[in-house]
């Protein structure tokens, strides 16, 4: 079992070495140690690799436990949040907020908060849904020309119908892994990942917006 404190602030070190104070803090009441802290001093607005959350899942293993301040820290909006905390929780690590320990999922609530969370979270991405299909509904009334861009080639591909989501999606950074298990489920057979990069790749549009993340 590993446990890693996570750390991010814009540029207050001193909040930075406050956050590390009470990540220690806790450890010690707990009997735990920390084996390693991940840092960040940068805008919540930079995307997941900047602020090294891609680095985070990676590392993090199953039984593992990661140490945050509070809730805030890991996402720049709320709907980010919640797929962090989905994804961890799929791969069975255990979250703490210090601050706000009614949040984290490994006390006696832990499984009722993960069904809340992933209730939140599938509710935002019907949200978006629904959204992303009146925009479509409205260019189309509009006699705005939908589908592919042009010169791609003319046979219809899985996700073409598809396209206008995946780019809401990319736009609120969500990381093309994720956004595979949020239209997969819509599809008559599911596809792999790299059937997403690749469209996504031959799509310049997308692809600026992919590697703008």
């Amino acid at each position: 079992m590993k446990v890693i404190g996570y750390i991010r602030v814009s540029s207050d070190k001193q909040d930075a070495q406050k956050q590390e104070h009470l990540l220690l803090k806790y450890a010690q009441q707990q009997h735990m140690q920390i084996d390693e802290f991940i840092k960040i001093e940068i805008s919540s607005r930079k995307n997941t690799q900047a602020r090294r959350i891609d680095e985070l899942l990676k590392r993090l293993d199953a039984n593992d436990v990661l140490l945050v301040a509070e809730l805030s820290r890991l996402g720049r909006n709320m709907f980010e949040v919640l797929n962090i905390i989905n994804q961890l929780s799929e791969d069975g690590v255990r979250i703490v907020f210090v601050r706000q320990p009614e949040l984290s999922t490994t006390g006696p609530h832990g499984k009722l908060l993960l069904a809340i969370y992933s209730y939140f979270a599938e509710a935002e991405r019907d949200f978006i849904s629904v959204r992303t299909q009146q925009g479509l509904a409205a260019a189309r009334a509009s006699g705005k020309q939908l589908g592919r861009p042009k010169g791609s080639r003319d046979k219809e591909r899985v996700l073409d119908s598809y396209r206008e989501q995946i780019k809401e999606y990319l736009q609120l950074r969500l990381p093309l892994r994720r956004i595979r298990t949020i239209i997969n489920p819509q599809l008559d057979k599911p596809i792999a990942y790299n059937s997403y990069r690749y469209f996504v790749q031959q799509d310049s549009a997308l692809l600026q917006l992919w590697q703008s993340q």
